[in-house]
C-alpha cells in the first residue's frame, strides 16, 4: 500500500483528543486507529505488536544482522483537540498553482501561504474546509508504516532491529508520559511529527504551564471602600504585568514568551491559565520567577490568599540530552542527502514526544512529515513530501545498518 493510500484512510478515524477528561488515554476513540495500526503491524510481520492499557503501540522488526543499534521511529495518533478531526473529508489536488478552493468554499490562498507556490505541479492532499486534515499526525504514522512494510520486505537490507511506537495525547502535552522505554527496547529514536519537507529537530523550547488562581471579597459597591477586592482587577493587574514584547505574536526563532490562553474573572473569583515558553534554560527559569514575583506583588497589595499560582513544566529542550548522541542529527543530514533533501535545521518553536523521550534515556530528534498549517481547517500535505518521508526513514535504518 503506498503513503498516500495508508495516509487517506488513517484520517477517516477520529482521534481527537480531550485535555479535560483526566484519563489515561484522554479519549477512548484513540484505540481504534491503534487497535487497526496493531492488526496492520502484524500483518506486514512485524513482532511483539501490542497495544496497551494506555493506548501505546509498540512493536518491531527484527534485526537482519548482529551487533548493531537498535533504532526507533515514533509519531502519535491524536489530533489537536480545538479543531475538529471528526468526518474528515480530504481532497487530492492537482496543484497548478494560484488559490486552491476547498469543498465547503473556503480559499487556500496562495497570498496567505506562498509556501505553496513550491508544490507546483504536485499533488496536495486539502480538507473540506470543515475539519482538519490529521497529517499532524496521521502522515507520520503512514510515513512510518509505509517504511516498516519496505524494510520487512527487503530482509537483504542489513540493519539492526527497528522499533516502532504510536502513541496517544501528544496534542496535550502526554505523548510520552506512560511511554515504556524499557519495552521499546530501542538505543536511539526518531519522532517523525514535523512539517515540511526538509525539517530536521533537535532543538526544542523548554515548557511550563502555569495556574494563577485569584480570590476576592465582595462587597456592596456603595460601601466598599478598603473593603472589596475584586479579582477582575487583579486579573487586569497581572496581565499588564506582563512583558508587551514577549508573546507568541512579537516573537521568533529563540525569543521565548508568556502566552495567556485563558481568562476567567468575576468580583469573588479568578482564574488565568497561561504556557511559559524558551530555547535557553536560565532566561527560561528567570521566565518562572517573574511570574512568581507578580504574584507576590499582588499578595503584598491585597493579601496573601488574595493570589495563588502554581507553575508545572511539561518538557524540555531535547538538544540538552542530543548533543551527547549528534550523531543521530549528523545521520540524518546524510540521510536527507541521499534523498536530494535539503535540512530545514532551526529551532523548534514547540515541542514533541521526543522532548520527554530524550530525558528518559531514548534521544529523539525530529523528521519532517511534510504537512502544513496543522492544527486548522486549512490544513494540507504535498503526497511527494511524504514519500520522501519514507525514503528518508529507511535511509536511516540502511545507514545504522552500516550500508
Amino acid at each position: 500500500m503506498s503513503v498516500k493510500e495508508r495516509f487517506l484512510d488513517y484520517v477517516k478515524t477520529d482521534t481527537q483528543s480531550d485535555p479535560e477528561t483526566g484519563t489515561h488515554p484522554s479519549t477512548k476513540k484513540q484505540f481504534d486507529l491503534a487497535e487497526k495500526l496493531a492488526k496492520e503491524l502484524k500483518e506486514l510481520g512485524a513482532q511483539g505488536v501490542s497495544v496497551d492499557e494506555h493506548c501505546y503501540v509498540y512493536a518491531y522488526l527484527p534485526a537482519t544482522a548482529e551487533g548493531l543499534p537498535a533504532l526507533g521511529f515514533i509519531s502519535h495518533l491524536d489530533t489537536e483537540p480545538v479543531c475538529s478531526g471528526k468526518d474528515v473529508k480530504p481532497a487530492c489536488v492537482p496543484y497548478k498553482g494560484g488559490d486552491v478552493r476547498l469543498a465547503n468554499g473556503k480559499i487556500l490562498s496562495e497570498k496567505e501561504f506562498p509556501v505553496l507556490k513550491n508544490y507546483v505541479g504536485q499533488e496536495l492532499i486539502v480538507t473540506g474546509g470543515d475539519t482538519l486534515l490529521g497529517a499532524d499526525d496521521k502522515a507520520g504514522i503512514a510515513e512510518i508504516m509505509t517504511a516498516a512494510e519496505y524494510l520487512a520486505a527487503h530482509p537483504e537490507i542489513k540493519r539492526g532491529k527497528i522499533g516502532i511506537a504510536f502513541t496517544p495525547d501528544e496534542e496535550i502535552g502526554e505523548g510520552a508520559s506512560l511511554f515504556d522505554v524499557k519495552k521499546f527496547g530501542c538505543d536511539f529514536a526518531y519522532t517523525v511529527d514535523g512539517e515540511e519537507i526538509g525539517e530536521l529537530g533537535y532543538e526544542t523550547f523548554n515548557a511550563a504551564e502555569a495556574t494563577l488562581t485569584l480570590t476576592g471579597k465582595n462587597i456592596h459597591p456603595g460601601s466598599a471602600k478598603g473593603k472589596m477586592i475584586n479579582c477582575a482587577v487583579l486579573a487586569g493587574e497581572f496581565l499588564a504585568a506582563l512583558p508587551a514584547d514577549q508573546t507568541p505574536a512579537t516573537t521568533e526563532g529563540r525569543e521565548g514568551f508568556f502566552h495567556v490562553e485563558s481568562i476567567r474573572a468575576e468580583v469573588e473569583r479568578g482564574e488565568i491559565k497561561l504556557i511559559i515558553r524558551d530555547h535557553d534554560a536560565d532566561k527560561f527559569s528567570r521566565k518562572k520567577a517573574y511570574l512568581s514575583q507578580v504574584t507576590e506583588n499582588l499578595q503584598k497589595k491585597y493579601g496573601e490568599s488574595s493570589a495563588r499560582l502554581e507553575i508545572r513544566d511539561q518538557y524540555r529542550n531535547c538538544l540538552e540530552k542530543i548533543r551527547e548522541h549528534f550523531h543521530l542529527v549528523e545521520n540524518a543530514r546524510t540521510a536527507f542527502a541521499r534523498a536530494g533533501i535539503t535540512p530545514i535545521e532551526e529551532p523548534v518553536r514547540g515541542g514533541t514526544d521526543g522532548c520527554t523521550l530524550s530525558f528518559m534515556g531514548l534521544p529523539c530528534p525530529n523528521l519532517f512529515t511534510g504537512g502544513h498549517n496543522a492544527h486548522s481547517v486549512l490544513e494540507f500535505i504535498p503526497v511527494p513530501s511524504m514519500e520522501k518521508a519514507v525514503e528518508v526513514i529507511v535511509n536511516l535504518a540502511k545507514i545504522y545498518g552500516g550500508n
